[in-house]
């Protein structure tokens, strides 16, 4: 998502003590993403509770954030490439502290959805940064170490945040119900913010770098004009307001594409998308992303609506899901590279199979499914989300010239933040949509437009790359 430096630009060496602890930074950095990005998924019914707000803002929650943070995070990465990835890191750290406080003290849904997007906007100046410091200051034996840690933290990450949010949620501390979820982030990052500060190393900046602003803010108005309309069409009808919304957003959109079609430094490589297995591989990855978000909102939404799980009880039920995920990333990790697209292939197809079995058990044991079922349904998804997620990617970049690998992750970084944000809010209005006439019909209904969308990605396997990217790690 940035751009490398060049040799005569990297920092001098530093100890090891200083690699390991700069390792904790960018992990602390990640981990508060990672959960925010998360939380909102158990969050949601309580939050909507509480503040008298319709569905409107459920659908919101996630979308603000990821859309905010996946818009802009091409920027991100060459804003610290431009001024030093330290400071912006420190910046965007600071920020996402200042924005978790303004959300957990937000008196009413506006002024959280506000919240959630200046948390994607700082978000997208911080996480960017993380990786770029470590390629620029670990030898490449002690990257690989690194790597080897980075994978099970941030899998410990995705368990553990759920568990969290449902734990505060239910502790309903002080009295605060759902607001401590944002309100811990003051604790955590404030902590992360001045270690950060004492221990991340300086990386030289290249001022010659030059910044697309007008690109991304094309990019960010578009995504909310089209997904305004959709939300607000799909929950309060479909009037003049949402159509002009979906109409604007796409002639801004149409403004980014000329924009990037002219600009000498285009948030995302001209080149690459002459490229059909890269192109490729970045559509199946926005659509897997998308229903994979959607979905897994969803079914918190469908656990504590239809089922009357706790916050807690619901973040525990999906813990099968993050196992899943974990081992199918494993998987992957390990056979990549002798099996390429096959692999990317037989991913879906778990992905499928795991989404047609919770079909079956919630048509044939409707409210009264059990735990067990829910748990096998959810690992295979996981299972096979954790398989395709990293082997579409990998190998959408096994075409890639070298000198525009950067580029090329960088675009893939932020069309998944991006699929995020579109999957929790269009997959979640499908649902909340439906649910009048049923949960087990909305659900029924949501789990189909997601085997669809998954189904849909097997037809393009044969485009990607037969090999995926090499990777140093």
């Amino acid at each position: 998502m940035t751009t490398t430096p060049p040799a005569e630009a990297t920092p001098k060496t530093i100890s090891n003590t200083q690699l390991w602890l700069t390792l904790i930074a960018v992990l602390l950095a990640d981990a508060l993403d990672l959960v925010d990005s998360t939380i909102t998924n158990i969050a949601a019914p309580s939050i909507v509770h509480d503040l008298g707000a319709g569905e409107s803002l459920i659908k919101w929650l996630g979308a603000a954030y990821a859309l905010a943070l996946g818009s802009l995070l091409v920027l991100g990465g060459r804003v610290g490439d431009k001024f030093g990835q330290r400071q912006t890191f420190l910046t965007g750290m600071a920020g996402f502290v200042a924005a978790s406080a303004f959300a957990g003290l937000a008196p009413n849904g506006g002024t959280l959805i506000a919240a959630r997007v200046l948390q994607g906007v700082f978000g997208a100046f911080l996480i960017p940064q993380g990786m770029a410091i470590i390629t620029a200051t670990f030898p490449k034996a002690a990257m690989q170490k690194a790597f080897s840690v980075f994978a099970p933290m941030l899998g410990i990450f995705a368990v553990g945040g759920p568990i969290l949010g449902g734990f505060l949620i239910d502790a309903n501390l002080f009295g605060l119900h759902w607001r401590p979820i944002f309100l811990i982030n003051i604790v955590i990052g404030g902590f992360a913010l001045v270690f950060a500060w004492r221990f991340l190393p300086n990386v030289p900046a290249h001022r010659g770098t030059r910044l697309d602003v007008l690109g991304s803010l094309l990019l960010i108005a578009a995504l909310f004009g089209v997904l305004f309309g959709l939300i607000t069409g799909s929950t309060d009808g479909w009037d003049a307001l949402p159509i002009a919304s979906i109409v604007v957003g796409v002639v801004v959109f149409g403004g980014f594409v000329r924009r990037q079609a002219t600009t000498p430094e285009p948030l995302l490589a001209r080149s690459l998308f002459t490229n059909r297995g890269f192109t490729a591989g970045l559509i199946m990855g926005l659509l897997v992303f998308a229903a994979f978000a959607g979905l897994m909102y969803v079914v918190s939404l469908f656990f504590q609506y239809e089922l009357h799980y706790t916050p807690t009880h619901t973040a525990i039920s999906l813990i099968p899901l993050t196992i899943g995920i974990m081992g199918g990333s494993g998987a992957s990790a390990a056979l990549i590279g002798r099996l390429g697209r096959r692999l990317a292939f037989a991913g879906l197809l778990l992905d499928v199979l795991g989404i047609a079995v919770l079909l079956f058990f919630v048509n044939r044991a409707g409210l009264d499914i059990t735990w067990w079922q829910n748990a096998i349904a959810l690992f295979i998804m996981g299972l096979g989300a954790g398989i395709c997620f990293s082997t579409i990617f990998n190998t959408a970049l096994g075409d890639v010239e070298a000198h525009e690998a950067g580029a090329a992750s960088g675009s893939i970084s932020a069309v998944q933040q991006v699929a995020n944000g579109i999957g929790s809010a269009v997959v979640t209005s499908v649902f909340l949509t439906t649910v009048a006439s049923g949960g087990v019909r909305a659900m029924t209904i949501t789990l189909l437009v997601s085997l669809g969308l998954v189904s849909l990605c097997l037809l393009a396997v044969p485009l990607l790359p037969k090999q995926a990217a090499e990777l140093d790690h």
